[in-house]
């Protein structure tokens, strides 16, 4: 009933019995639909998709299924009619079946069914065999059969399902693997036609798919969420159960201490594996089931060829089996290729997804992380959290099944060669244990270095001083600083290289233990089998089964420890991630909601860390509407009580409630990179009247007035390209738009004008202002408006020791009233007299020289740099109309965004590349490489001789000598051949070159590009040249070689050698097209994520202030989601690439073994050995060159976008070898302009017209102006920021154009209004050169009266300071910066508003501590305080670029001319 063996094998005209075609092959596909129907439908009912409208199509195809049908009983053969009639209920009710589910398919919104596709194949393939027994029928008998046509019922409906839904979808350019049929998904060609249109024309960001709702951020991350809290809540419960236990932490504390902390690492990144395992385990398992799937195929093809060989030895076999053997073994490589990627597939997929988790879960960590736990961590870190180690993670994805699923592989292999070399098999496992621990060693040796050294240490610390650097570039260029900072990143460079060459020569290592893998288990299986007994011999079956198991070992040989290794990589990545994810968070409780009282502290007691001292201490009570001023000296808590208000800090006790919303302008303003108007809007709707409103009282309108595009002009990063002022009226105008009930302001008065501040104070925060009915709360250390405040409350230590109004604090006579007369006669120089209602003495903080913000509304606002310490448009004629029609949208656009080259890299790229390696290295390299696959060759040939050698009484004869022979050819070709561990010097001069374009950019290049581009060129693209490229290239090399055996081989049997080259082409030209491009676009994308991060990090208090949490988290998602638009294509298209190729690859194995068939006669089984089992690696060599060319050719682009920025423009250079300039140079410190003219960029009005001025040594010279006056412009032009458009200047009578930057920059100094510390030591931040002496930098600290604060720091002059200076306050960066001046003493000092955000007294200290230490020198004041002049030597009136007024200031006001009239709005006459 089953079959006749002897009818079925044992023929040479194979055929089934009638029985069993009646029978088994009809109820198979009736058994497989009716058993798995219910699980089916139980499927479709819990994943419901919507409903989808029927199509024509599909109709058409229902109606010409029941045609078919009728069509089939119209027979005269009354025997069909007979069994059709039998079998019609079954057949029916299959149908009908069959008909059900696809309509309920289409109800639950199923638009690909893998189910019924399987039904249909099955149907088909059980329905060949009757089909063929039909046409043979009909060939014997010469005549056809009536019911041939049976088997179009089950073609047709087999490709049914291929298209039969019609798909409606409303997104603009949807993904279309969605609306894919399940045949199109395995093969990938819904992906072509992405491919032909990057083939035709290069790929634009339009013309990517948008993602599927699944890849989606909101989608990810909204799961994620909530099963993070919760494992987050376990951890925490966890650690609270640690606290307790009084085990070992009574007795050593500190040890107890560390382990908790490690204990909690580890935890975490456990719980954050878990965490992503939960969400996307189930369909990672999926894949896990296909790479199940294609070893079951991979370890089945040996045994078939075993059974070819076999063929080809009996004379006596009949040629069909031959045929069937070569389409089997055809089918199980098509069917390995096809499940190997869907694996990969899914593998990619998750790791995506697993990548925009982790991004998005870093993202909103980093706007709740609390501020002792975010100075931990810098931004640069946290950039390499959601690059590198997402990376690591994305790998982990990809290789973790290796990690047990090798083993079981290497297992399964020696099992099979048991069976063919019996015991001799325990040489080959011998030899795997030998290398197994080899590579371990290796793989461990190369995670540590990795991990702890490149990454942790090396590569972080380089990133993180880079951040820094773009972030201060403005000062390293005013103090002639890039050479120390180029040293410094230098310096990680080197370390990092050493660690990477040790990584490389273990790699190395490696490298020639694989290579030598495959022959040393041969060489001991074959040696140990030929010599256990003089029987044993070699046949064609024994060796190339045997290899082709040893070809199949070596995969796993070779991954166990690049998977063990990427998985401990993966498991320090967790634990980086996990601990940054579970840091401390700001304590939602810590502030809560009132009905009553605006803002109430009970008891309150804060500090900024658990451990940390106290900052603030007692209760404050505010009542609604009124204004209350904080004031107190730098460090006595002022900032940290308006933090304790918006719950920035730790409570430690007490109760803080405020009522409505809040608003908060920070001491140094958060300024995005975005348009004016969307940072005051800062996501509001505008409001037409209320936003004038705004601009009018916040003195914002004369600027806009300036600005190429007003309010629609772009603001650069961190404000960039605005002065102080400006960003700080722009702060402050976000504030007061956004109508909130509670107005938290940090000193926003100090970085203004004085009649600015006035304005402000009148039309903004005073009794008569915008905000006059709203609670303010501001901190000042001006007392000019103090009378008219409600509540003055004094900080001395972070204690309230005095509160009430002016009159009741003078009234006390205490600390404040002290304060007050003490400053009283000075103040009245400044101001006397009255304004409106009440406004009384008018006491303002002394600011040496306030803010360039009035001072200049940047002339240039899109490119150029205008102010000496903030680019700010100056002396900018305002555009008229015509003009602004004639480019409305480029006028007021700053940021150049990220842009992808097009088209195939250019040949000059390679160039460059190979350039820098050397033919030295080149030459051998190659040659070595030949020499190896030429020995390959020579010992796979030797090998097959060996096996036809004829048997002589029972055995083969020069067993030694062959043996020999073999041994020493394989020892060649596995010997050592990494040379190109010397890569490394490449990527030296790569990053090297990089480094010195970036930093001899001119600031301009640094306004109109994103600090995130220029970071992911230092990250990401040099990652990709240290590791990516030089790998490619061997690999590629390698088997590009490797492909030269299989036609050599091949060619035995006489192949097809044509068809393979054309074929191969084909796909690869289509592919590197399309590939190259996406890689570019997956790039220039990834920008703006790092920009969007470093954005947020740096305002994440002002977001959480307004209440902008969300979004900016959909902000966040947006970029991460753009990204990733161009990152799912790009791996798609490798599988795209491999499944074409390797169907190729299956093509020629199928022609290998089919030819073989056909030569049976002429060809010796050794020789079919050889040329199939080479022919059976084609498919993975030619995947694997295509794959590695495009990988070099897609990382070749990191050497084009690093090399973009050596064309930009350049600053001259930075010293003039041959330079007569004296050391001692400037000795005097005299000034010269002659007829001096400054732009900001060609075609620009000139900001400075024809300057012509001397200054003497030892003058005092004060610089005023109105906005856009072009004060600010003389000092660019001094420091040469800006070369000069006409004119000279000269210094002690050198033309200053005519002596190199450094030279220039180094001999004069500036005190910059933004104080800008580096992550280092106090010694590094005044003196990064080390050339002063101990004693001269502690006489600098204690002349800028910061001597006493750095002797009671633990580590002193060593005193750690934080990214950005974040561990000082304010004020003490601000007098750190004046130590630097004063420890360089230099003949021309620059002051620009220095003592902005000092307190009162400190100020006057630090003025008379200028006055005589600098008194022997030439000083600059820019100024905005007109007190800070009024006994200089002279001053300068600015108005428009020209010199207006210039005389001695009592000269100057006797005039009565434009000083006078700035003197009275002052209130200083």
């Amino acid at each position: 009933w089953l079959g006749d063996w002897n009818r079925t094998w044992y023929t040479a005209n194979p055929d089934l019995t009638q029985c069993f075609q009646n029978t088994v092959l009809v109820w198979v596909p009736c058994i497989y639909l009716w058993l798995l129907v219910p699980f089916y439908c139980l499927h479709l009912y819990c994943h419901d998709s919507g409903r989808i409208r029927m199509s024509c199509l599909c109709m058409a195809k229902m109606v010409r299924n029941r045609t078919v049908n009728s069509s089939v009983c119209d027979s005269q053969n009354p025997k069909f009619i007979f069994k059709w009639i039998s079998l019609f209920p079954l057949s029916f009710s299959v149908q009908i079946l069959a008909l059900c589910i696809i309509q309920l398919e289409r109800i639950r919104g199923c638009r690909s069914s893998i189910f019924l596709f399987l039904f249909w194949v099955l149907s088909v393939v059980c329905s060949l065999v009757p089909l063929r027994a039909k046409i043979q029928l009909a060939v014997d008998e010469v005549r056809h059969a009536p019911n041939i046509d049976t088997t179009p019922l089950h073609l047709i409906l087999c490709f049914y399902n291929v298209h039969f839904l019609f798909v409606f979808n409303s997104l603009q350019n949807p993904c279309p693997v969605k609306d894919a049929s399940f045949l199109s998904k395995i093969l990938f060609w819904w992906f072509t036609g992405l491919v032909v249109k990057g083939y035709r024309t290069p790929l634009e960001a339009e013309d990517l798919w948008t993602l599927r709702e699944e890849d989606t951020s909101h989608k990810i991350i909204s799961d994620l969420q909530q099963e993070w809290g919760a494992e987050c809540a376990k951890l925490q419960k966890q650690e609270k159960s640690l606290e307790s236990a009084p085990v070992l932490g009574s007795r050593l504390p500190d040890q107890a201490q560390l382990l908790r902390k490690l204990q909690k690492e580890q935890s975490s990144g456990f719980f954050l594996l878990r965490t992503l395992a939960r969400k996307f385990g189930p369909y990672f398992l999926t894949g896990t089931l296909c790479i199940i799937f294609h070893d079951a195929f991979m370890f089945a093809i040996p045994q078939v060829l075993s059974l070819l060989l076999g063929f080809i030895r009996d004379p006596e076999a009949p040629q069909w089996k031959g045929y069937f053997y070569a389409t089997l073994m055809f089918l199980l490589s098509c069917l390995q290729s096809l499940f190997n990627h869907q694996y990969m597939y899914t593998c990619f997929t998750v790791g995506m997804r697993v990548k925009t988790a982790v991004m998005g879960l870093v993202y909103r960590k980093s706007l709740v992380i609390n501020s002792a736990a975010r100075r931990t961590c810098t931004v640069g870190e946290i950039v390499n959290l959601v690059s590198a180690d997402t990376q690591k993670l994305m790998d982990f994805v990809v290789y973790f099944n290796a990690v047990w699923l090798a083993p079981i592989e290497i297992g399964l292999c020696l099992f099979f060669l048991w069976q063919h070399l019996g015991p001799s098999a325990l040489a080959g496992i011998a030899t795997v244990i030998l290398i197994f621990p080899l590579n371990g060693f290796i793989a461990k040796k190369r995670s540590k270095l990795q991990v702890k050294e490149i990454q942790m240490k090396f590569m972080d610390g380089r990133v993180r001083l880079m951040n820094e650097i773009l972030n201060g570039i403005k000062i390293l260029k005013f103090y002639a600083w890039e050479k120390a900072f180029l040293e410094q990143v230098l310096g990680y460079r080197e370390k990092e290289l050493k660690a990477l060459k040790k990584s490389q020569v273990l790699y190395s290592i490696s490298i020639a233990s694989f290579n030598s893998s495959s022959f040393l288990i041969a060489f001991a299986m074959f040696g140990v089998y030929v010599m256990l007994d003089e029987r044993n011999v070699l046949d064609a079956q024994k060796v190339f089964v045997s290899m082709a198991l040893i070809n199949i070992l070596k995969t796993p040989l070779s991954q166990l420890p690049f998977a063990i290794s990427t998985t401990m990589q993966a498991l320090v990545s967790l634990r980086r991630l996990g601990k940054y994810l579970c840091s401390e968070e700001l304590k939602v409780d810590s502030v809560s909601k009132a009905l009553s009282k605006d803002v109430v502290i009970e008891n309150g007691t804060f500090s900024w860390s658990k451990e940390g001292p106290p900052c603030l201490k007692r209760c404050v009570l505010f009542n609604e509407g009124s204004l209350v001023a904080v004031v107190g000296h730098v460090g006595s808590g002022k900032s940290s009580l308006l933090s304790a208000m918006l719950g920035e800090t730790e409570k430690r006790s007490g109760q803080v409630t405020i009522k409505g919303s809040v608003a908060y302008v920070p001491q140094q303003a958060w300024i995005q990179n975005a348009t004016v108007q969307d940072n005051i809007l800062f996501g509001r709707e505008k409001l037409k009247t209320w936003y004038q409103r705004v601009l009018e009282a916040c003195a914002l309108l004369p600027d806009l007035d300036i600005l190429p595009a007003g309010d629609a002009t772009e603001i650069g990063e961190k404000g960039l390209n605005l002065s102080g002022g400006q960003k700080q009226r722009v702060s402050l105008a976000r504030a007061v738009y956004r109508k909130a009930d509670l107005y938290l302001l940090d000193d926003p008065l100090s970085a203004v004008d004085a009649h600015v501040g006035q304005h402000i104070f009148d039309k903004v925060i005073g009794p008569k202002g915008v905000l006059k009915d709203r609670t303010r709360i501001l901190v000042t250390h001006g007392m000019s408006f103090l009378p008219q405040a409600d509540l003055i409350l004094v900080l001395i230590d972070g204690e309230i020791t005095e509160s009430g109004s002016y009159q009741e604090l003078l009234s006390h006579h205490g600390a404040f009233a002290d304060f007050i007369h003490t400053f009283a006669s000075t103040e009245k120089k400044e101001s006397a007299i009255q304004r409106g209602t009440g406004t009384s003495t008018k006491i303002t903080c002394h600011n040496f020289c306030n803010n360039p913000q009035t001072a200049c509304t940047k002339q240039v606002f899109l490119f150029f740099l205008g102010d000496t310490t903030n680019t700010n448009l100056q002396n900018m004629e305002p555009v008229s109309e015509n003009d602004q029609d004639q480019v409305p949208e480029d006028l007021g656009k700053l940021t150049e965004a990220d842009k992808a080259h097009t088209g195939r890299v250019k040949l000059d790229m390679y160039k460059k590349y190979f350039k820098t390696i050397g033919l030295a290295i080149i030459i051998p390299i190659v040659f070595l490489y030949a020499f190896q696959q030429g020995a390959s060759l020579a010992y796979s040939y030797w090998l097959s001789m060996w096996a036809d050698d004829p048997v002589v009484n029972g055995t083969q004869t020069d067993r030694d000598l062959k043996l020999a022979v073999f041994g020493a050819l394989g020892f060649v070709q596995g010997q050592l051949l990494e040379p190109l561990k010397r890569h490394k010097f490449v990527n030296r001069l790569l990053h090297m070159d990089l480094l010195v374009n970036v930093l001899r950019s001119p600031m301009a290049f640094f306004e109109s590009t994103p600090s995130g581009n220029l970071l992911n060129r230092f990250v990401k693209e040099i990652d990709a040249i240290d590791c990516m490229v030089p790998e490619g290239l061997k690999m590629m090399l390698s088997y590009v070689f490797k492909l030269v055996e299989v036609p050599t081989f091949s060619v035995l049997v006489r192949p097809p050698k044509t068809g393979l080259p054309l074929f191969h082409c084909g796909p690869q030209s289509f592919y590197v097209a399309t590939s190259c491009q996406l890689r570019r676009l997956e790039a220039v994308s990834r920008s703006p994520i790092y920009t969007h991060f470093n954005e947020t990090v740096q305002g994440a208090s002002v977001i959480r202030a307004f209440g902008e949490q969300s979004r900016f988290i959909m902000q966040a998602n947006e970029r991460v989601d753009f990204n990733q638009t161009s990152y799912f294509p790009r791996f798609v298209a490798t599988r795209w690439l491999a499944v074409n190729l390797e169907f190729v690859g299956n093509g020629v194995v199928l022609a290998a073994a089919v030819l073989s068939v056909i030569g049976k006669s002429t060809v010796s089984p050794g020789i079919v050995g050889l040329a199939v089992s080479h022919s059976l690696q084609v498919t993975g060599i030619l995947s694997w060159i295509v794959r590695s060319w495009t990988d070099v050719e897609n990382n070749i682009v990191s050497v084009e976008r690093v090399n973009e920025y050596a064309d930009t423009p350049k600053e001259a250079s930075w010293n003039t070898e041959g330079s007569a300039l004296p050391l001692a140079w400037p000795q005097s410190g005299t000034i010269e302009f002659q007829d001096y003219g400054l732009q900001y960029r060609k075609g620009l009005e000139l900001a400075l017209k024809g300057i012509t001025l001397q200054i003497q040594k030892r003058e005092k010279i004060g610089i005023v102006g109105r906005t856009g006056a072009g004060k600010s412009s003389l000092a660019l032009g001094i420091f040469r920021i800006l070369e000069a458009a006409k004119g000279r200047i000269f210094i002690d009578g050198v033309n200053i154009a005519e002596i190199g930057l450094h030279d220039l920059r180094s001999r004069i100094t500036i005190i910059p209004q933004d104080p800008v510390l580096f992550s280092g030591s106090l010694r590094m931040n005044l003196d990064p050169f080390d050339t002063y002496t101990d004693e001269e930098i502690w006489s600098s600290l204690e002349l800028a009266h910061l001597k006493d604060f750095v002797s009671n720091l633990p580590d002193k002059l060593n005193h750690e300071c934080s990214e950005g200076g974040e561990n000082l306050s304010l004020g003490q960066r601000q007098l750190v910066c004046l130590a630097r001046a004063l420890l360089r003493k230099t003949k021309i000092l620059v002051l620009d508003e220095a003592t902005a955000a000092v307190d009162l007294e400190t100020d006057t200290l630090i003025q008379s501590t200028i006055r005589t230490q600098f008194e022997d020198c030439t000083v600059l004041t820019i100024a905005h305080r007109l007190n800070t002049i009024m006994d200089y030597t002279r001053v300068i009136v600015m108005d428009r670029g020209y010199i207006s007024e210039m005389d001695s200031p009592a000269n100057l006001i006797t005039q009565r001319g434009q000083f006078y009239r700035m003197c009275r709005e002052a209130g200083l006459v």
